[in-house]
């Protein structure tokens, strides 16, 4: 059972649905919503539980996420849109391909991977989901996730940002924290979503990322059918947060290509 997501929607033009890293909410796509949406039409949900979202009832799943999204999409009147999906964003930008392939004109993909986990990361997952129900605290977040979210680079030199980033962090709500947990556990391997894409995709990858690595985003460009790859240089896990005039400028690029195409 969907959802309804809490989503800011600014901007008019082209629709672009920006879907949120973990464990963040839409507040990470503030440059996005300043910059893009003076072009197109910018939606950045809050990902169920996170933000002004509510968690809801249903098991954790990366597809019921997905589900809300085309939801989402149906009460606003909007038919096709570009979806753009940041490490778990980009899970449910895939499941959304898989599930409502019909509602995607293009996919941006960033800082994510289509391999699901070994059975050893999801161990750690349901692990950390455990902690975090135990102790009803994302303190765990701040320890063993944030250290990994950005890059070397900006956790030296752009401390504005880290700071910003630990914020977000710290305010996720635990509930939410620990579903999402248990629902990237259980996905499974998307390759095969991939290659059956006929839209155009733009894969966009952190030169600092050791999350979701250069190889894996290489690893879904091979698998797309029409794919570019962008390695954004000096950044680690959150590209948009990290490097937004570049991630911006590739994003722009791709979406008024795609909006000329369709137009034609």
């Amino acid at each position: 059972m969907t959802v309804p997501l809490y989503a800011r929607d600014v901007g008019e033009g082209t629709p672009l649905v920006l879907l949120h890293a973990y464990p963040l909410s839409s507040a990470m796509w503030l440059a996005q919503r300043e910059d893009l949406a003076k072009r197109f039409r910018v939606i950045t949900p809050d990902l169920r539980g996170f933000g002004g979202s509510v968690l809801g009832g249903d098991e954790p799943s990366i597809e019921v996420m997905a589900d809300d999204v085309a939801a989402l999409l149906r009460s606003k009147g909007i038919d096709r849109a570009v979806i753009g999906g940041l490490a778990m964003g980009g899970y449910v930008a895939m499941a959304l391909c898989r599930r409502h392939p019909e509602r995607v004109l293009g996919l941006v993909l960033a800082n994510t991977r289509a391999s699901a986990d070994t059975p050893e990361r999801a161990a750690r997952r349901r692990a950390m989901a455990e902690r975090i129900e135990a102790e009803d605290s994302v303190d765990v977040l701040t320890e063993e996730v944030l250290p990994q979210l950005v890059g070397p680079t900006t956790f030296r030199q752009r401390a504005l940002v880290y700071g910003r980033v630990r914020g977000l962090v710290q305010s996720t709500p635990a509930k939410a924290a620990a579903w999402a947990q248990r629902a990237m556990a259980a996905r499974t391997d998307d390759a095969a979503t991939l290659s059956s894409i006929r839209v155009p995709a733009l894969v966009i990858a952190g030169s600092e990322d050791e999350m979701a690595t250069e190889a894996d985003a290489r690893a879904m460009v091979e698998a797309l059918p029409n794919a570019e790859l962008l390695v954004i240089p000096r950044c680690g896990h959150l590209t948009a947060v990290e490097q937004p005039d570049l991630f911006n400028q590739a994003v722009a690029e791709f979406v008024t290509a795609l909006a000329r195409m369709s137009q034609s």
